[in-house]
């Protein structure tokens, strides 16, 4: 129980940190069909790839 209430104050800060990231740091991205396009599939695609290796590092351990 320790540890699951841990993991989500460490999460919460996370969570935090990064939305006051996103209000105060002036970043220039510049708003094209591109980018919007790379911000809708990256975590997609990046998930994908995540899932992709721990399939195949199941499959090795299971052989």
């Amino acid at each position: 129980m320790k540890s699951q209430a841990l993991f989500i104050v460490k999460l919460l800060i996370a969570s935090a940190a990064l939305s006051v990231a996103i209000k105060f740091v002036p970043i220039s991205i510049a708003p094209t069909a591109t980018n919007a396009l790379i911000a809708v599939l990256l975590p997609t695609i990046v998930m994908g790839i995540i899932f992709l290796f721990r399939y195949a590092n199941l499959k090795s351990v299971k052989s």
